[in-house]
């Protein structure tokens, strides 16, 4: 009789998944792409995707010589480009930490939109005031001076009572 196999988590099988596609762009295994958000942190992963990973051709005859390093290709958000590049030895390190051998030697950075990561959660659209957040955060802010201030002030009020009582309270 077969023993029932363990439990496994979905994301144990998320690299064997999509293994082939990663391949043809220089990720074996998949890893890197799989457990981007892992590797290089949620902050880092919001703004910047792995896209290749390049590794020269060996043009040494000697098989004692230690391999070129890699440069791997990243998708960066606009804004988010120069910041990563400044922050490119720290993306280095945790990639070839993960790796466990110092495969990666450089990032090139391509400019452009960069879908979420799964580990990112989806923000939602704060839940609108009710009447009576509208009218406490009106009295809260009566005694402001400046109408614009006030104005922001109760927005804000209202936005902030509105999201501590969260979408589901009423």
């Amino acid at each position: 009789m077969l023993k029932p196999s363990r439990v496994k988590r979905l994301s144990d099988f998320v690299p064997e998944a999509i293994g082939p596609v990663a391949a043809r762009q220089g990720f074996a295994g998949g890893e890197v792409v799989a457990r981007w958000a892992a590797i290089v942190g949620p902050e880092i992963a919001a703004v910047a995707a792995p896209v290749k990973l390049h590794a020269p051709r060996s043009k040494s005859s000697d098989p004692d010589a230690a391999p070129e390093r890699a440069s791997l290709t990243l998708r960066v958000e606009g804004a988010f480009a120069l910041e990563i590049q400044h922050r490119s030895h720290e993306i280095i390190e945790r990639v070839n930490a993960h790796l466990g051998w110092p495969c990666v030697g450089q990032i090139k950075i391509r400019q452009g939109a960069v879908v979420p990561s799964s580990a990112q959660p989806a923000r939602r659209a704060p839940p609108p005031a009710t009447e009576a957040e509208r009218v406490a955060a009106r009295a809260a802010t009566a005694a402001v001076d400046d109408p614009e201030l006030a104005e922001a002030l109760a927005r804000l009020g209202e936005a902030a009572l509105a999201a501590a009582r969260g979408p589901g309270g009423g």
